[in-house]
């Protein structure tokens, strides 16, 4: 997926867009008050940024006028992983920082929150009315007994609500999280049940795809499956009547009182996201108030150049990590864009509408959803005004260098100066560990860079660090967003199980990567669904973006089975588009492609037509499962029913492992 090396860049900054990037005045600001380098460029900034990393993020903390209301001891009080521990002696507030814009009276009256769903119908939320809901909510909160460290969650859509609930529940030093509506109960309480929570914040039912959806059996037992909540907040989204025993929203949010925010250690927990949870219950991952403050400051502010004249719109659900990192863009004074609806409604272009009317300078998406534009034959540039966005970012998946090209092609032809930032993280860490970078070139298929404070390398299976090759994502210095821990993992087990067991106190993410000898990252997809055919270590990402070109292959699935007698079965499953059939013909194209794009390595032994490919609730395909499944492990055991989108997809894998057997 690398571009040649020689190739030219696919976009460069102009020499005014990096001169006013924040990025640039901050390493400027660095040099002159930290050491940091002043020539260089961002190589050097990075380089200064993981070798002197206590300055770097004094310097961070510094430039965004981190309010600590009790001063820190040092910025690292021990640099081991896991336990890390960052700015002890320091207390803040999470919401206190993400409301000050409200404090300027420049800008209160100005929308800190516009909202939009199906019917594109726009709603404007100011800063000022922003820090008075979350300054009402808290105060009710604080009525209902909530103190610091309870767990206050929220089965909530992409809604201005959810915003004011988490930031209210920061406020008071409680602990937020969150599904989104579409999921079920089940996956609901395998997340929920785990951290006991004293309220839920709820919808009685949403919008999706022009229908209605009623939750009320779902949130009835909700109510009875969590006996540690104390109070159940009703939203009326749908227009019905709160159920017995429930709250009413308007009452919580009315008053007018000033907001009080806790002051809370640095490293207090802010809220709880999971992983996939797709083999077992899902990880409940707690992050901190300072440590998700400074990554995510850093991040929107000087990654994505973001701040005040800015509108933010990624697409996501309150289930994503990606819902977590666009509410903080409310720490830089950026406008926050919230849709709350279906990315293909009423037609694929539903995304591309939402940007031209609300103004996006950063529109943030999927590489599918790009993929699937650019199969669909939508014209983004041509049938929408998009002047005013800057920079098109992907996440969740790479994009493939068919997605670069197009939407650099279909930008170009209006004359824009379009910024392409495939960038790519974890929940694990709510941030990214490489991607966007305003000043550095864009070449196709490729991350521009690791991010700052961020010491991202590639890995041999000995800890031998690469160039130019495949190996593990591995990052060998604390980020202050690392998980403070897991919930419910008292000896630290399961956390350090997850990322520190292959490389003892290096924290292996589990993506292969590519760091190239110009300093950008290629992403192949995950290690711990690996292809290894004769020896040669293949990532999945690099099949599917082949095989996903052909207009006839909706979506794909690649496994690769280590069978008893030592051999080695690579089917490739295909979901083909409407009308399309899986002849020889098709099987032939298919394999050609991936022959010339890529080796006669990655031919897959078999190509197989599937009723559909299943994915997580937060839509990445399953390998790993269906992996399981096909080496005879039994449904129940290979997978967590509650975390897939369409369970029933998997008993075609299940039926296909007895045929094999």
């Amino acid at each position: 997926m690398t571009s040649a090396a020689g190739e030219a860049p696919l976009w460069q900054p102009q020499p005014e867009r990096v001169e006013a990037a924040a990025v640039t005045r901050f390493q400027r600001w660095a040099a002159e008050h930290h050491g940091a380098p002043a020539d260089g460029g961002y190589a050097a900034l990075h380089r200064w940024s993981v070798d002197a990393l206590d300055t770097f993020w004094k310097a961070v903390a510094d430039w965004f006028d981190v309010r600590f209301s009790t001063p820190y001891e040092t910025v690292i009080g021990d640099r081991a992983m896991p336990g890390a521990r960052w700015f002890p002696g320091a207390t803040l507030n999470y919401a206190e920082h993400a409301l000050r814009t409200a404090d300027d009276p420049l800008r209160a009256d100005a929308p800190a929150l516009l909202y939009v769903d199906e019917t594109h119908t726009q709603a404007a939320v100011s800063w000022s009315e922003l820090r008075r809901q979350v300054a009402s909510l808290a105060a009710e909160l604080r009525a209902l007994g909530v103190t610091p460290g309870d767990r206050v969650s929220g089965y909530l859509p992409n809604i201005p609500q959810a915003v004011v609930a988490f930031l209210a529940t920061a406020a008071v030093g409680g602990v937020w999280t969150s599904c989104a509506p579409d999921f079920g109960a089940r996956s609901v309480l395998d997340r929920f049940q785990q951290v006991e929570p004293v309220v839920l914040f709820t919808v009685d039912g949403y919008r999706y795809g022009g229908k209605e959806h009623d939750r009320t059996d779902t949130v009835a037992e909700l109510r009875r499956e969590l006996p540690t909540l104390r109070a159940v907040v009703h939203i009326p989204l749908l227009g019905t009547d709160a159920p017995e025993g429930a709250l009413q929203w308007s009452e919580l949010t009315a008053s007018g009182t000033e907001p009080v925010f806790e002051q809370v250690p640095f490293d207090h927990p802010l809220w709880v996201l999971y992983s996939s949870g797709t083999t077992g219950l899902p990880k409940a991952i707690v992050q901190s108030q300072g440590g998700i403050l400074l990554e995510h400051l850093k991040q929107i502010g000087l990654h994505c150049d973001l701040g005040p004249d800015d509108r933010f719109f990624w697409y996501t659900s309150t289930g994503w990590m990606m819902w977590n990192f666009l509410v903080s863009g409310l720490l830089t004074g950026t406008t926050v864009v919230l849709y709350d609806g279906s990315p293909g409604h009423p037609d694929v272009g539903a995304q591309w509408r939402v940007a031209e009317q609300t103004g996006a300078t950063l529109f943030g998406t999927s590489a599918a959803y790009v993929m699937a534009c650019r199969k669909a034959g939508v014209h983004p540039a041509r049938d929408h005004d998009l002047s005013r966005v800057q920079c098109v970012a992907t996440t969740g998946s790479p994009l493939p260098p068919d997605g670069f090209r197009w939407l650099h092609d279909e930008f170009h032809e209006s004359g824009a100066d379009l910024w392409i930032a495939s960038v790519s993280g974890g929940t694990d860490v709510c941030s990214c560990f490489a991607g966007a970078v305003p000043t550095l070139p864009v070449h196709i298929g490729e991350l521009q860079a690791p991010c700052l404070g961020t010491d991202l390398q590639s890995w041999d299976p000995a800890g031998k660090p690469l160039t130019g090759e495949v190996g593990e994502l591995v990052v060998t210095a604390p980020m202050p967003s690392m998980p403070v821990r897991f919930w419910n993992d008292p000896d630290g087990r399961r956390y350090h199980d997850s990322y520190f067991d292959m490389y003892p106190g290096v924290w292996r993410h589990g993506d292969w990567i590519t760091l190239t000898d110009r300093g950008s990252v290629v992403i192949h997809g995950r290690s711990d669904s690996t292809l290894n055919r004769q020896g040669v270590r293949m990532g999945s990402a690099d099949i599917y973006e082949a095989v996903e070109r052909l207009p006839e292959i909706r979506e794909s699935l690649v496994i690769g089975l280590e069978e008893p007698d030592g051999g080695y079965w690579m089917p490739l499953f295909v979901h083909l588009a409407e009308g399309a059939t899986l002849d020889d013909r098709l099987r032939d194209s298919i394999k050609r492609t991936i022959r010339e794009n890529l080796s006669p390595r990655h031919v897959p032994d078999e190509v197989i037509e599937v009723p559909g490919i299943p994915h997580t609730l937060t839509g990445k395909r399953i390998e790993v499962p269906v992996k399981r499944l096909l080496q005879g492990t039994a449904l129940a055991k290979a997978v967590n029913p509650g975390s897939i989108d369409n369970l029933e997809l998997l008993h075609f894998y299940e039926e296909l492992a007895r045929e094999r057997r």
